[in-house]
């Protein structure tokens, strides 16, 4: 992690120079002034984090940085350019995030050790449909909160009606499963194949990581609430099972 902390500030750093800031103040006026000095901002606390040996801190900051970078692409002001070292595999991630907990976190942590994390958030339709209920957090307020967790460079949301399509999306280099996810990876890989003519490495996380009182899903969270005092709490008329 170290090592792809410097990759990034050694590349933010080379973009930067070949940054012209007159033209992107004549072409974006004020505005550009301040998104480019936002980018400087981000480079210097990746740095001040790497100094300090918070690597992950310096990543999310070189992250912020670098997609700041590339938003002046499609303004059409600045191309950047990237050192071939630079270049991550992007990893591919799927998944409800209904509550997020401590195996959430482990699981993108661990996709992170392998590169850029792109996160898809299934939708609230497709979430009843396979798990017969609604989630309990809909599906924007669900990807707003896993484009937070420091681990993920971008989270978006599924195609209602073919999962696949994220992947056509996305294409990624690495797909990682869940531990409980439901699907076959040599037939993923093959379709996986067949939709964006390259073959990702199937990665499936290890068993569920416990956490509270031997909690490993959400499920157990929502079991864990219904049976304590705390549903009770907030609404009287409630009876424990």
């Amino acid at each position: 992690m170290e090592e792809r902390a410097r990759r990034y500030i050694r590349g933010l750093k080379a973009a930067l120079q070949r940054v012209d800031a007159s033209v992107i103040k004549d072409k974006l006026g004020s505005r550009g002034e301040a998104l480019l000095d936002a980018v400087r901002r981000y480079t210097s606390d990746a740095e001040y984090f790497l100094n300090k040996g918070d690597y992950e801190s310096a990543l999310a900051a070189a992250s912020y940085a670098e997609g700041l970078l590339d938003s002046l692409k499609y303004l059409g002001v600045f191309e950047p350019e990237w050192p071939s070292d630079l270049v991550e595999p992007v990893v591919f991630v799927g998944g409800t995030f209904d509550i997020v907990h401590p195996g959430h976190i482990e699981l993108l942590k661990y996709a992170a050790s392998m590169g850029r994390v792109i996160v898809t958030i299934a939708r609230d339709s497709t979430v009843e449909r396979i798990k017969g209920r609604r989630p309990l957090l809909s599906e924007e307020d669900r990807l707003k909160i896993v484009n937070s967790i420091k681990y993920v460079y971008k989270a978006r949301l599924g195609d209602p009606e073919d999962p696949m399509k994220s992947i056509e999306a996305v294409r990624p280099d690495i797909i990682v499963l869940g531990p409980d996810q439901g699907f076959d990876e040599e037939e993923l890989a093959r379709i996986a194949l067949e939709r964006t003519g390259k073959k990702p490495l199937i990665v499936r996380f290890k068993d569920k990581v416990g956490f509270s009182e031997g909690m490993r899903s959400v499920s157990d969270i929502i079991k864990k609430a219904c049976r304590s005092s705390l549903c009770r709490a907030v609404d009287p008329s409630l009876k424990r099972p």
